[in-house]
């Protein structure tokens, strides 16, 4: 459903504002097989449309932090191009922009298109203060003073608003985005969603205390730049950035699975393997890379426990957000 609503709203910025040549942008892209198979999907979606009468050259702009492996996506584009060579011959360019999407990435007006997927929950940063007024957690709990919610929530708001207003500088008039991340139902920050899955992190590192395998003060000084939005704070900073209209907002129940690819490992596993491929390299530098294997091994078993007594439900949010005219 995600896939189909991304390529239509692609197809519809093409069809409206007719470029001669495309500027699309992946913000967030990764290194994996998603990166490139989702460029490829966009590019064959305007040259197979109905309503293409043009064929535009194609500007791809592949955007992550600096640490992100650029090197493999790049070994990988010439069987990019022979695979998109076989059904048609579109001038595509694909270059790599690192670099935080909470800033100017890109020249103005340059951009018809950005995508960004399972990337924007990252805030710049973890709030300033939440450490030393929420000691023993590594989010929001239900422990947790007010504070660091309203912490979290202006962390939130100073990012999203940064990242609306330099993405508005850069996408022509009638421009499109398509922003998937997380995010959560209602007001309460804390709630058997997203935030729950950091919850579970943070009790898996308490035990390994308790073991003597992790320091309890590591603990404390550990917290995670993540923020899970309700429906209601998105579409208020949207309206208070002022630069684009919601075309579209779209909430997805992720479906529970496990055992992904016959692999014989249970929810709690994939869930715990996918964390870890998130979270990992900040875990290994905060607390030491020995401590991974064993943390995720708890982490999947709690998981595991908690699904047991009650569902845990991760919400998914879909925006499209088309930019205003400007003068």
């Amino acid at each position: 459903m995600m896939k189909h609503i991304t390529m239509e709203t692609l197809q519809d910025v093409v069809f409206k504002t007719h470029p001669k040549s495309l500027g699309i942008a992946d913000l967030g892209c990764s290194s994996g097989p998603n990166t490139l198979s989702i460029i490829r999907d966009m590019v064959r979606t305007v040259i197979l449309s109905p309503t293409t009468t043009t064929l535009p050259e194609f500007r791809i702009y592949l955007n992550d932090l600096p640490a992100n492996d650029f090197n493999t996506i790049f070994r990988s584009l010439p069987d990019f191009y022979w695979d998109l060579n076989q059904s048609a011959n579109p001038f595509v360019f694909v270059a790599g922009y690192p670099g935080s999407f909470y800033g100017r990435l890109f020249p103005a007006n340059s951009l018809h298109f950005v995508y960004s997927s399972y990337s924007l929950h990252w805030l710049s940063r973890v709030p300033q203060g939440v450490l030393s007024m929420n000691k023993g957690n590594i989010y929001i709990s239900e422990n947790s003073p007010t504070q660091v919610s309203e912490a979290y929530f202006r962390q939130f708001k100073n990012d999203f608003q940064l990242f609306l207003r330099t993405r508005a500088e850069e996408l022509v008039n009638g421009g499109r985005m398509v922003l998937i991340f997380l995010g959560r139902l209602g007001p309460n920050h804390v709630d058997r969603g997203n935030s729950f899955f950091w919850e579970i992190l943070r009790r898996s590192l308490l035990i390994m205390s308790t073991q003597g395998e992790v320091e309890k003060k590591k603990i404390d000084t550990y917290h995670v730049h993540f923020y899970a939005a309700s429906k209601d704070e998105v579409e208020e900073e949207v309206r208070n950035e002022g630069s684009f209209e919601m075309d579209r907002f779209e909430m997805f129940e992720i479906e529970k699975e496990g055992d992904i690819g016959g692999r014989g490992v249970s929810y709690g596993t994939t869930v715990a393997m996918t964390v870890r491929a998130i979270q990992e390299s900040m875990i290994s530098r905060h607390f030491g890379e020995g401590v991974v294997e064993r943390l995720f091994e708890i982490y999947g078993r709690l998981v595991d426990e908690e699904m047991e007594k009650e569902d845990i439900k991760p919400i998914t949010f879909l925006v499209v957000l088309r930019k205003k005219a400007m003068d």
